[in-house]
Formats: structure tokens, sequence, C-alpha cells
């Protein structure tokens, strides 16, 4: 309880750093106390694996919402297909507060490790918007567990080769993506559900 504490601790300072810089007292608008957030931030079940999310993204799971709380430049430098970029700065922006609120809709926040995304989670969930997740470690995690993966040994259980597909398939798909200019992107993903629809036998 005490790890949790001092990590609750860490994201509140997190918090407040960002809200001091903020047009309104934020603050005031929290819905959750700090013993309610400290209960749902040390339960982790916050947090998402990367092989959970790299499922999501090669199923093109379309009742998730990746977001990347990175600046600009880092998230345009390469990002998670079918993220989109909301600085740490900007979440309480009113442009964004129909993002945020889809109750539906679980939103998963990345940054290049879980430190930023965590305090971008507290912040939305003190604030009251519900089904909000972080990737486990972020995009290092990433690069570690997907983009550097290789299977080495004599033998493959049949759990083993389909985790190793599933992160096979989620690099692809990243390099893929990460190669096109950004006025393509959007096209990507239209493309591929087409072609999947012809292998199934679906029609366009």
């Amino acid at each position: 309880m005490m790890n949790a504490r001092i990590k609750y601790s860490v994201l509140l300072v997190g918090v407040g750093v960002i809200l001091a810089f903020l047009p309104f007292d934020a603050s005031e608008s929290f819905r959750l106390k700090s013993d309610e957030l400290l209960v749902k931030s040390a339960s982790g079940d916050m947090f998402l694996q990367v092989d959970q999310v790299a499922r999501m993204i090669n199923q093109e799971d379309s009742t998730i919402q990746l977001i990347d709380v990175r600046d600009a430049v880092q998230y345009h430098a390469g990002n998670l297909p079918g993220s989109i970029n909301i600085p740490l700065s900007d979440l309480l922006k009113p442009s964004w507060e129909g993002t945020l609120n889809q109750k539906e809709t679980k939103k998963i926040f990345y940054g290049n490790d879980d430190q930023v995304a965590s305090t971008a989670w507290t912040i939305v969930t003190g604030l009251g918007y519900q089904n909000n997740f972080v990737i486990k470690g972020g995009l290092n995690e990433w690069y570690r567990v997907v983009m550097l993966s290789k299977f080495s040994g004599g033998n493959i259980t049949p759990a083993e080769n389909a985790l190793f597909e599933n992160r096979l398939n989620a690099r692809r798909t990243f390099t893929q993506l990460n190669s096109l200019p950004d006025s393509l992107k959007g096209r990507y993903f239209k493309t591929k559900r087409i072609k999947l629809q012809k292998l199934d036998g679906g029609c366009q």
C-alpha cells in the first residue's frame, strides 16, 4: 500500500504541474476524491499490456481509441496505428471533450513510458470520464516486446506461436503505417479493411 501511495503522490505532482498551466482551475471540477483515485490507480486495472494492445490493433478493434500524449514532433516521428495525438498540455481543451467523454470507448493513453500517460489517466479519471487505460511501459515497452521480438529455440507451442504471430503482425502494421506520409495514413486502414473483406468473401 505504501508503494501505491508513493506512486499516487508522484501522479498528483504531475497533475499539479499540468493544472497550473491550464486556463481554468480544473482541479475544482474533479469528481473523484483523492482516496478514490488512489484505490483505482493502486488496483493496477488501469494498465494494459503491450501484447493486449497489439492484439486490439491487429483486430482493428473499433471499441478502442489510442491516445498519444507526447508532443506533436514525437508523435509524427512514430506512433501506434490508429492513435490520435493529444499532448498532455492540451488534454483539457474543450475541443477534446467529445473524444474523452465517450463512455463506450476504451481510451488508451501512451507515451514513451507510462509516467506521462498515467498523469493523463489521473486527470481524465478524476474528472469523471470513464473507461480509461494506460499502456504499461509505453512505446519503450512496445519496441522491446513487439519490434524487437524474435523466436529462438527448436520447439514452439501453439500458444507461443500465436503470441509471436500477434507481435509480428503488429510490427508489420506499425512499420508500414509509419513509413507513409501523414496524408496517406488515413487511407491505409480503409484499404486494409477492403482487402480483408475480399478475403472473407464479403462485399465492399
